[in-house]
């Protein structure tokens, strides 16, 4: 049976990505534009230069993305894109350019959700991986966990209150004087230091025992840095960089391990930006291994944005019919359950 290849287009954020996938769990193909030494002198990034980083870079991710793969253009079977959630800018880019391609190619246009899209990164690496299961879902915007009950069903059991995991580990980062992106500098930091040496806060939600905060962690991480600087004493990074990812790690197994024996599911993935933490990735390793859960982490390549997972679940939401036509619209924030608009519906 011949395989269903689609090109995959994400730009949510501040990488511009292109791949080709077969069948949903091949990567032919896999490109990455980072921006990353862009915003690094802003400390962030800056929605309207990554937009236009992605106009500049968009063509050429897609067309080594198609030499990559030893395919053209009109080899391909669908064309799948990032449409929600993310900045809208950066988003709007990528599903323009998607809407055109597909148009021209006479393809189908696929909208992905970006949440799905990381969830999704775990098929490309265990071909074995099937749902049902329960994911974590962790990154610089997102913290949630998602019961998995089909390729396109969903169900959020918690997400966070404020701040995102990946958030707080920037933002903690940057008043420590660490370079952006933040969350690498931490881990990296956090080897060398005593994770014991800062009792920093693990918050709980009251009434929703699967629900992440993680302001007043942050807080805390920022005032102790500004009272040790105005008491002229240096700041302790590796210390504090430990302290800080135990706490978050802490607080993220901990509600993932409770929704597990909640919903009894034994299959345990993990997905996002922050999944590629170590010291996260061993907390939960080492949770599932005492209750005698099976445990699945995307490799570290696949831990970021890239189109690959797009294409993955691209795959699958195809496969279900989940197609849009020229009025699909991208979206900043979107509910990973929620559908996209039927095709020849426009979105509100």
């Amino acid at each position: 049976m011949p395989q269903t290849r689609i090109l995959a287009i994400e730009s949510s954020c501040d990488e511009t990505a292109a791949a080709v996938v077969a069948d949903g769990r091949s990567v032919l193909s896999n490109v990455v534009a980072s921006q990353i030494a862009i915003h690094q002198k802003y400390g962030g990034v800056v929605p309207e230069i990554a937009s236009r980083q992605h106009v500049e870079a968009i063509v050429g991710v897609t067309q080594a993305a198609l030499e990559e793969a030893g395919m053209t253009a009109a080899q391909l079977d669908a064309v799948a894109v990032t449409a929600a959630p993310g900045l809208i800018g950066a988003l709007l880019v990528g599903v323009n350019f998607a809407k055109g391609l597909a148009l021209s190619l006479e393809r189908p246009l696929v909208p992905v959700h970006h949440i799905r899209a990381h969830i999704a990164a775990n098929y490309l690496a265990h071909p074995q991986l099937t749902p049902p299961f329960l994911a974590l879902v962790a990154s610089g915007g997102h913290s949630h966990i998602v019961e998995v009950l089909d390729y396109t069903a969903f169900r959020v059991l918690g997400r966070t209150r404020d701040d995102a995991a990946g958030e707080c580990f920037d933002k903690a980062a940057r008043v420590m004087g660490l370079p952006y992106p933040g969350g690498v500098q931490i881990d990296r930091a956090a080897r060398e230091g005593d994770a014991q040496a800062f009792r920093f806060p693990r918050a709980h939600v009251d009434g929703a025992p699967y629900d992440f905060s993680f302001s007043g962690l942050k807080t805390a991480v920022i005032n102790t840095c500004h009272q040790m600087q105005q008491k002229g004493q240096p700041l302790p990074v590796a210390d504090l960089a430990a302290s800080l990812q135990a706490a978050i790690s802490d607080a993220l197994t901990e509600k993932l391990m409770l929704a597990a024996a909640h919903t009894k599911h034994r299959t345990i993935v993990l997905a996002g930006g922050v999944s590629a933490n170590s010291g996260l990735r061993a907390r939960v390793e080492a949770a599932c291994r005492e209750r005698g859960y099976t445990i699945f982490l995307p490799p570290l390549a696949l831990c970021g944005d890239n189109a690959a997972m797009v294409g993955a679940q691209g795959f699958y939401e195809w496969r279900a019919g989940h197609t849009a036509d020229a009025s699909l619209n991208a979206r900043a924030t979107m509910d990973i359950a929620e559908p996209f608009a039927a095709p020849g519906r426009a979105e509100a």
